[in-house]
């Protein structure tokens, strides 16, 4: 019988190979929950921000004041306001009454005409992105408030200082009427948040401020912990890359799904461009991440694919035209 080494007893094989198959479960295991847990955290980290950080919030919408879209649903707000305030039966007591309907309705539609016509003014104006982003900032801060106490005060978008500046334009009217005293003085509200609505959004709050905390640092270590525990750490980063890559993605198209569903859920009252324009400036930041994600996914299972054995070689390559000389 030729020397060699001595042949471990059958146990301490088999107790080595279950140890080595229980790393490697382990490690594909943690791997996984990375993958999950990234674009997860990622997600509950941006609606930790808009829901907290107001200078965020009105950093998303504030160009939305230039949208054409939004424009016009401010210009359909405030004309409405104003109109639902316009009385004109003084004017035609002078007019019989067989003949009211008909000459109130067309006064109607022009004075509409009138009022719409100097809202848009206001609404295209120099001066109403500051306006703008004072109304988010003052909404947001009432939505602040919401989630963090117990009350149930809704939450809404008040567009007084647009009113306001409507006011001042009718107030020179040129049609010899008295419009300024029939302009709401309270301003006009958009409702963003319904009081009754308030406590389910407060629970999800509380569930996005946790996640916010927990799942980035969670993701983290689970992705650190299985590229330690794999037996080949190289195949491990090319599936770790590409999962991140593909869970990325599939968040991206669940985002998708998610705001067609909400923009076809919308009352017909509420203009559905506006909506979407809303929805895509508050989701613009997370689909970058997103897809920063999906890239850099990509660009780490590329780079570990491509990686030592090819710089081996290449170094390889150069010594032995080193050696050979010129």
């Amino acid at each position: 019988m030729s020397a060699s080494a001595p042949i471990p007893p059958d146990g301490r094989v088999t107790e080595r190979s279950s140890w080595r198959r229980g790393r490697a479960v382990a490690g594909g295991v943690l791997l996984l929950m990375g993958v999950v847990l990234l674009p997860l955290s990622l997600a509950a980290t941006w609606a930790r921000a808009e829901l907290t950080e107001t200078d965020s919030y009105v950093a998303s919408v504030a160009p939305l004041a230039g949208n054409t879209a939004v424009q016009d649903a401010v210009v359909d707000d405030v004309t409405d306001g104003v109109m639902a305030h316009v009385r004109l039966d003084g004017l035609l007591d002078a007019v019989p009454r067989a003949e009211r309907p008909a000459l109130r309705r067309h006064f109607t539609r022009g004075l509409r005409e009138f009022v719409a016509a100097r809202v848009r003014q206001v609404v295209t104006g120099r001066g109403f992105p500051a306006m703008w982003n004072g109304v988010h900032r003052a909404a947001h801060r009432t939505l602040d408030g919401s989630l963090t106490t117990s009350g149930r005060s809704p939450v809404t978008l008040d567009l007084t200082p647009v009113v306001e500046r409507v006011r001042r334009q009718l107030s020179h009217n040129g049609l010899g009427l008295d419009l300024v005293r029939r302009v709401p003085r309270a301003g006009v509200e958009i409702v963003l948040l319904k009081a009754p609505d308030v406590p389910r959004i407060r629970a999800v709050y509380r569930v996005v401020h946790t996640a916010a905390l927990l799942l980035p640092p969670a993701a983290v270590l689970c992705l650190a912990g299985g590229l330690l525990l794999a037996r080949h750490r190289r195949r491990a980063l090319i599936c770790t890359g590409l999962g991140c890559a593909a869970a990325a993605a599939l968040l991206a198209v669940a985002l998708a799904l998610v705001r067609g569903r909400a923009l076809d859920a919308l009352p017909a009252v509420i203009s559905r461009p506006a909506a979407g324009a809303y929805a895509d400036a508050l989701a613009g930041s997370l689909l970058t991440g997103v897809w920063l994600l999906a890239g850099a996914g990509a660009l780490t299972a590329v780079l570990a694919a491509a990686g030592p054995p090819t710089a081996r070689a290449l170094l390889a390559r150069r010594l032995a035209r080193a050696a050979a000389g010129p």
